[in-house]
């Protein structure tokens, strides 16, 4: 089901969910009636009540009892098929042709009864993210000429400034245009503690602004907002079967088709080979059908799963189906991304140092005379020539090095000359050419692979000069310059840092309580600085200077050695791993459109202590279905053994087979409330 697509898709939805209510309601009711007609034919046998009373009693509470099933059995049947449903309306009326009214009035009514709180469970699970719908506001104050103008949100455009003020809720996705305040983005994130924003930072629809007013300019339209996905794709996971689940729909029909033939038997053999009396003989073949019946089995799954994906949505962690909940429960192993993941992502260039041999200060240097010129008669000094060349090149690249280097060069003012003829090397570095000739960045494996066949002036100094620098724990590349003659010049080096996040070593420490036996980084970075970060935070296994398809070959091998395996990645250049990893978890789903699309599990919010939780949800709803199997299929056995053993009576049976189907659907419901 789609929400917010469109004002007539939002009308469908809400007419959809009035109709579901209603429909609640209905068999809410039902179930009253069924319930009278019960005690009015029992209290009217007992008090000596006209008998035309007594079966009208009895005959209203198998009308209104068994109406719901009946009709589900019917429609089964057309496909063809055959359900639970069926059985419980054969046993109603094989007890009421034995003189057993009461027994097939009590088991309707307590049939009845469990699928409206069934109902009511899964309803719950299903409506709970929906909520945030409700935190969106249906309209925003759209700045026009000065003046605002309250506009619905699916009639705002991209590019339209909008105004909160303090405690409005935020009606779309945008970046602030003027004014600073803090903003409660829990609904979405699952942050409690606000945030804070001011002029270029991004705010999400329906997080709370709290402090002061903003002015916001709209970067997406009402129905592609963070939330408005979330919100979709919740739904769907919601549709995706869990594996458990697959496999109890595969043998519902056989395990329906066998209780039939095993209440036949119940009836044949006695009648047959032991001369037993017709009614009682009946009478405990109904018992036994009532309570082989896999109600509580079948609603076990879908009441715990579909729970834990609305609580994850609720605390900004995405499943993107319940297959993923139960995987993520049997993870051992854990391989992280460095850039984005394990760190900020915020990499900022830290060193620039030309090698001073490289340009001379007079004409006929090593850099192209013309551009020399304007530069020395500028007064520009060297390491500011060696980062204008650079920025030129690296301003045709989307790399998070290439936007640090371009960022310095403007802070810097610098004048930025053109470049063309750009290319990449995915995992090595860049080349283009500026103002005729080649200007090379690159890490060591780069100088080695794509100018192995030119002779380079200063390549030790510059080799040497890395090493060091990433032996602190920075990323390094040279630039180098290639002119005609296939002469090349190291003309310096360039150095960036990325901060680690501050609470990723308690992540790690959270994931070895949780049971993660093995985490490893792998990162295209080189070795010097990802050794740096792993012994900061514990990393058991570091791999390297990785291509994409080279972190895909690690995550083999630790297929391999483990049950599961997952990958957690910004859901771009890990794309490759992430799809082989037997769960993929995507990190900042709030405001990343390839982390939605690509990953298994997606954290909607930066925070590192989601990941931890995500696993525990897990490995709760994990527990929860082992307690619920046990009960559901304890309950079977017990009454089952106790039947051919005591022969317990159809009411105790009734009451055992609907109080554990009942019983289960309140235990899954318990993980809408799980909170890590």
């Amino acid at each position: 089901m789609e929400t917010h697509s469109s004002p007539t898709s939002a009308g469908v939805d809400e007419s959809q969910g009035l109709a579901a209510r209603l429909n609640i309601r209905r068999q809410g009711l039902f179930v009253a009636l069924t319930f009278l007609g019960m005690i009015g034919g029992l209290v009217g046998s007992w008090t000596g009540a006209p008998l035309w009373v007594v079966w009208s009693c009895y005959a209203g509470a198998y009308v209104f009892g068994g109406w719901y099933g009946l009709k589900a059995s019917i429609a089964a049947l057309r496909e063809p098929a055959v359900e639970i449903d069926l059985l419980m309306i054969v046993a109603a009326l094989g007890a009421l042709y034995i003189g057993a009214p009461f027994e097939g009035a009590m088991l309707l009514f307590l049939f009845s009864l469990s699928g409206v709180l069934e109902e009511y469970a899964i309803g719950r699970s299903r409506t709970a993210i929906k909520s945030l719908v409700e935190m969106r506001p249906e309209s925003a104050r759209i700045l026009r000429d000065g003046t605002e103008i309250t506009t619905p949100i699916d009639d705002v455009n991209i590019g339209d400034v909008f105004v909160v003020r303090p405690g409005d809720r935020l009606p779309l996705d945008g970046v602030v245009e003027t004014g600073e305040s803090t903003v409660d983005q829990s609904s979405l994130t699952g942050e409690s503690i606000p945030v804070a924003k001011s002029p270029g930072d991004e705010v999400f629809s329906g997080t709370i602004n709290e402090t002061g007013s903003l002015e916001v300019r709209v970067t997406r339209e009402a129905t592609e907002s963070a939330i408005s996905r979330l919100i979709q794709m919740v739904e769907r996971a919601q549709e995706k079967r869990a594996p458990t689940q697959q496999l109890i729909d595969r043998f519902e029909q056989p395990y329906v088709l066998g209780v039939f033939a095993m209440t036949v038997v119940a009836i044949a053999l006695p009648l047959t080979l032991l001369n037993h009396a017709f009614e009682p003989t009946f009478y405990r073949a109904m018992t036994l059908m009532v309570a082989a019946s896999p109600c509580a089995v079948i609603i076990s799954t879908p009441a715990a799963v579909l729970s834990a994906i609305s609580a994850g949505g609720r605390q900004g962690v995405l499943f993107k189906g319940g297959e993923h909940i139960e995987t993520a429960g049997n993870v051992d192993a854990i391989a992280f991304d460095k850039t984005g993941t394990l760190t900020e992502g915020n990499t900022r260039l830290t060193d620039v140092t030309a090698r001073e041999a490289a340009f001379p200060a007079t004409d006929g240097g090593s850099v192209e005379p013309n551009l020399l010129e304007e530069w020395v008669d500028g007064g520009m000094s060297t390491d500011d020539q060696l980062l204008a060349l650079a920025a030129a090149v690296q301003s045709r690249s989307e790399h998070h090095l290439a936007d640090a280097t371009v960022e310095v060069a403007a802070e810097r003012n610098l004048e930025i000359p053109d470049s063309s003829e750009f290319d990449a090397v995915v995992g090595k570095g860049v080349h283009a050419t500026v103002d005729g000739q080649t200007i090379h960045i690159g890490n060591p494996r780069y100088i080695e692979t794509v100018l192995g066949g030119c002779s380079i002036d200063g390549r030790e100094v510059g080799l040497e000069a890395v090493r060091d620098l990433e032996s602190h724990g920075k990323t390094s590349v040279l630039v180098v310059r290639e002119p005609a003659d296939d002469h090349c010049t190291v003309l310096g080096w360039l150095a960036f840092t990325d901060t680690i996040r501050p609470d990723a070593a308690e992540m790690i420490d959270q994931l070895r309580e949780r049971g993660v036996e093995q985490i490893v980084m792998l990162t295209g970075d080189n070795e010097r600085v990802a050794q740096y970060i792993a012994d900061e935070l514990g990393i058991d296994e570091v791999y390297a200077a990785l291509l994409p398809e080279e972190k895909v070959e690690h995550v083999e091998a630790l297929q391999e050695r483990h049950e599961a395996v997952a990958m957690v990645g910004d859901g771009v250049n890990d794309a490759p791993a992430l799809a082989t990893a037997d769960i993929s978890i995507g990190m900042g789903g709030a405001g990343t459109d390839v982390a939605l699309e690509t990953a298994d599990i997606v954290l909607m919010s930066d925070k590192l202590d989601r990941l931890p939780y995500a696993f525990a949800l897990s490995n709760e709803t994990k527990r929860t279905l082992y307690i619920n199997f046990a009960i559901a299929f304890g309950a079977i056995a017990v009454m089952v053994i106790a039947i051919l053993t005591a022969g317990i009576p159809l009411p105790i049976a009734v009451i055992g087979h609907e109080g554990s189907t009942v019983l289960v659907s309140l235990i899954g419901l318990r993980l809408l409330a799980f909170d890590g």
